[in-house]
């Protein structure tokens, strides 16, 4: 696998990452890679980087509202304690909520380029990071970010994931 950004093929939903990206004065840096990177520690491996620093995009439900949670790949998200911290019960999204959700399929899911606002959490634990990286719309996509460029072009919302 290469980490090095190439003339990258056109996808619909890389598009529109790179678009909202740019909408909120980033300019897109997307990395391409060869194979599919569709856990932490494959994209870690890949960008020679901490597990820690990749923010995984895990779509949820809180009770009946698709949420998405952007926790460090070095942790779990403890869904009975932060359902119980956001007043609700947490349940796994299925493919179709996920895709509704963010027009992105699982593995490939971004924190931006969504059809519609999705209320989103950030991990804390990202924020003891300088450079984290998040799924750029495809499974073999990824764009550096920080935490707080995360929370800004998200509109998330900054939260443990865990009982610390």
């Amino acid at each position: 696998m290469t980490a090095e950004p190439t003339a990258a093929p056109s996808h619909a939903a890389v598009d529109r990452v790179a678009a909202a990206l740019a909408a909120d004065g980033i300019e897109p840096r997307i990395v391409w890679f060869d194979d599919a990177v569709t856990t932490a520690k494959l994209a870690a491996d890949a960008l020679g980087v901490e597990v820690g620093q990749i923010a995984n995009s895990l779509v949820f439900t809180l009770d009946d509202e698709p949420i998405l949670v952007l926790t460090s790949g070095a942790h779990r998200v403890d869904t009975a304690w932060l359902g119980a911290e956001l007043g609700g019960t947490i349940g796994r999204a299925s493919k179709d909520v996920v895709k509704a959700a963010t027009g992105q399929v699982i593995g490939g899911v971004a924190p931006v380029g969504h059809p519609a606002p999705v209320r989103t959490f950030v991990d804390v634990d990202l924020a003891g990071y300088d450079e984290v990286w998040a799924a750029a719309g495809h499974a073999k996509t990824v764009f550096p970010t920080t935490f707080d460029e995360l929370v800004r072009i998200t509109g998330g919302t900054p939260t443990a994931v865990e009982p610390g």
